[in-house]
């Protein structure tokens, strides 16, 4: 006889425990009314959501997560659900998950490796318990065993696990999504299934959350190591499959798949998913973009209009004594393309306000930076303002190649509260550009802006190259820095020159301070700034500076 599963691949939201409460009330009922689920597998902290950080300090909170978790529990019948919750134990918190059943908690099993590294921090809030252990328990004849997220990736929980006789490993999971991870996670569970020739179904959590995103993307494993292709990833679903006790194998019955897997495709979502909701869960309803007519603030109006809809992002222009028509006129096209209304404020006039009364102090000094950055913040000003009286979040548009080496300017264009492209290296937003436009027929950013040179526009006939390496050279000398925490002897036997290398590393120390003050914005690589790269900002570590 077959056992039907269901996996709540959904959002629920941080702090949210009474919306969140009636969330898993709902998917309960789904799973058993609809889909005649046995058993229903929520994600990690499905009560509090998940990261809850310094929540978890608050007595309160953990009290109100235990009263809710009973409550829930005395309205299960006709179906068994798992639901993960921190639990309290006098001044011990555990990252634990427990079977509800039969209008009771029946069993709690709790989280044995605490993952601290990345986004994760949680040995600052959780206990392992010293002795807890393996956690099975039946259903209609079935030995089901539990693990948490990061503890499927040591080999002893479930091997431990299987060891009791389990024939399906349930894996409620809060696991971020970066770019490449998916053939990482078939591997693992692949593996896992395989050596412990027991089946797993893994769940994973849904939405956005500050700077990370989930991804779903849930999975189900055979015994034999065969992963079935994963659950369609952005989208909240209740899923379903039958498991074979005998085989140790699943066939879906609800189980909704993705059409496009690319990596532009994938990487475009989880920025958009993030967007929506972190306006959603932070009560805005319209955004704000500074349109330039250059390729970032294009990229970002798409994504706003993909995440909230045309009619809920407006577009400036803010065009200086510098500005090219060609600027304004990519501007107006990409917003007539859209549906976005687009208002166009000038900036000479309040630069050159500033000009003026800055003039007895500036007098006898050479036009510099300075002069540039007034202009930037006269825009971050404006657009600020905006924001302030009319309502809705700023957007910032800077890329992550740009935060790397400090080429924007702090109280200018990194004005905003939230960041789309901040782990998003330059290059990676021509690609993601370009992958946009094959969608929907129309090209949603005028490709002329993508194949013009980068420019602030802050001087006359400026462009990027000016001050930084191309991109392509700039970007692969990041990624080996940032991302794989290459040293300046491992980029330059890579074959890049002292004489670039040098100057980028420079400009890479040199703004941590300014990143520090950054938006959020969604992490989509395994080292995105901010939670993921804590570096000083006052850093006299000789490996950290080039060699001069």
């Amino acid at each position: 006889m077959s056992l039907r599963i269901a996996l709540v691949q959904a959002d629920f939201p941080v702090g949210d425990i009474s919306g969140n409460a009636q969330r898993i009330a709902a998917r309960i009922a789904e799973a058993r009314d609809r889909y005649r689920a046995d058993l229903v597998l929520f994600p990690e902290l499905t009560l509090s959501g998940y990261p809850p950080e310094d929540l978890l300090l608050r007595p309160q909170f953990l009290a109100d997560c235990a009263a809710t978790l009973h409550r829930i529990a005395q309205e299960v019948t006709g179906v068994v659900a798992v639901v993960g919750w921190p639990e309290a134990v006098g001044a011990v918190v555990y990252n634990a998950v427990s079977v509800l059943r039969d209008g009771a908690v029946a069993a709690t099993y709790r989280k044995r490796d605490l993952p601290n590294y990345a986004v994760f921090d949680e040995r600052r809030y959780f206990t392992v318990d010293p002795d807890g252990g393996a956690c099975v328990f039946e259903v209609h004849g079935v030995t089901v065993g539990l693990l948490i997220c990061q503890d499927l990736w040591g080999l002893e929980p479930t091997v431990e696990t299987a060891a009791t006789g389990a024939q399906l490993i349930l894996v409620p999971n809060a696991s971020p999504f970066e770019r490449d991870k998916h053939a990482e996670r078939d591997a693992l569970l692949s593996e896992r299934a395989r050596d412990n020739q027991v089946a797993l179904a893994y769940v994973n959590l849904v939405g956005g959350q500050d700077a990370i995103v989930f991804d779903g993307a849930s999975l189900l494993a055979d015994a034999d190591g065969q992963v079935h292709p994963a659950a369609i990833a952005f989208e909240e679903h209740v899923l379903a499959a039958d498991f074979d006790p005998v085989a140790r194998s699943f066939t879906p019955v609800a189980w909704p798949i993705d059409t496009d897997v690319g990596r532009d495709a994938v990487a475009w979502r989880a920025i958009v998913r993030g967007l929506h909701d972190y306006c959603r869960k932070n009560g805005f309803d319209r955004v704000w973009v500074g349109l330039s007519g250059g390729l970032d603030s294009a990229v970002v109006l798409a994504m706003a209009v993909d995440a909230l809809g045309a009619g809920r992002v407006t577009a400036v222009r803010l065009p200086s004594r510098f500005t090219s028509a060609l600027s304004d006129d990519l501007a107006a096209a990409q917003c007539a393309t859209l549906g976005v209304a687009l208002r166009t404020v000038p900036i000479d006039a309040p630069f050159q306000g500033y000009l003026d009364t800055l003039s007895d102090l500036f007098a006898g000094r050479t036009v510099d930076a300075t002069e540039e950055n007034l202009q930037s913040r006269t825009r971050g000003a404006v657009l600020m303002a905006l924001s302030n009286k009319l309502g809705g979040l700023l957007l910032t548009t800077g890329n992550k190649s740009e935060y790397a080496v400090g080429y924007t300017t702090i109280y200018g264009d990194m004005c905003g509260g939230y960041a789309p492209l901040k782990d998003a290296y330059k290059t990676e937003v021509i690609a993601l550009a370009r992958w946009r436009n094959t969608v929907g027929g129309t090209p949603v950013i005028p490709p002329e802006v993508i194949a013009r040179p980068p420019t602030a526009e802050l001087r006359e006939h400026q462009i990027d190259q000016d001050t930084l390496p191309p991109y392509d050279v700039l970007d692969a000398i990041l990624f080996r820095h940032i991302d794989q925490e290459q040293s300046r002897e491992e980029i330059l036997a890579a074959g890049f020159a002292a004489s670039v290398v040098d100057p980028v590393l420079d400009l890479v120390r040199r703004h941590e301070w300014k990143r520090q003050q950054a938006a959020p914005g969604p992490k989509i690589s395994r080292r995105a700034f901010g939670r993921e790269r804590r570096y000083p900002i006052t850093n006299a570590y000789a490996q950290a500076l080039p060699t001069r």
